[in-house]
């Protein structure tokens, strides 16, 4: 990691920004080199990933491994694959337990500052639509499935996909085009950025 990078990575899990507006001591949770080839953008953190600081580190991830096809050991090897949320904090819960919205303030400050000192990706993974609206701005479509649906328009550096939550089993079952076409995309592209790495 370059001193700059690493510099920039120091203040982000320093930063205390949010500190009154959270329900419980801020942990910003990024992994990032300045080799990895690949980037993971999801929301935010959450329960579970904030109490042991590891980002996907909840059955979430667990989908998410199985959807890319490769294994722990190779998804947390930072060296190969940067995960950089929307939000680097847990935000909470919502009233029906649901995890809140990333903070605003986090892509707002940090974003475009560490995207500048991270490597020109050859893949970026974009998980849900708070990740696809960031970095396909106009580009997104009305909806996280029109989005998705329209993948191919997004290639060869995007590639949107949905959050990898329990919460989406009746989306999944509802879009088996997802299954059928775009995991297939997903696996070949990982392993093709990976052998390069």
């Amino acid at each position: 990691m370059s001193g700059s990078l690493a510099g920039l990575v120091d203040e982000i899990q320093a930063c205390r920004r949010c500190a009154d507006d959270l329900p419980h001591e801020p942990r910003p949770v990024l992994r990032v080199s300045s080799a990895a080839r690949l980037c993971i953008v999801g929301q935010a953190p959450g329960a579970r990933v904030h109490a042991t600081g590891i980002p996907f580190n909840d059955p979430s991830g667990d989908r998410l491994r199985a959807w890319m096809g490769i294994d722990r050991d190779v998804f947390y090897d930072a060296t190969r694959i940067a995960i950089v949320p929307m939000g680097f904090c847990f935000p909470g819960l919502d009233v029906g337990g649901g995890d809140l919205p990333p903070r605003k303030e986090c892509a707002a400050h940090w974003r475009r500052r560490l995207f500048d000192e991270l490597p020109d990706f050859d893949l970026i993974l974009l998980v849900g639509t708070y990740a696809q609206r960031w970095h396909l701005g106009e580009r997104a479509k009305c909806t996280l499935t029109a989005t998705v649906k329209a993948w191919k328009e997004y290639l060869p550096v995007y590639l949107p996909l949905p959050h990898p939550s329990w919460r989406n089993n009746a989306w999944l079952k509802r879009h088996p085009w997802f299954a059928a076409r775009l995991l297939p995309e997903l696996r070949r592209r990982v392993t093709k950025v990976l052998e390069v790495a």
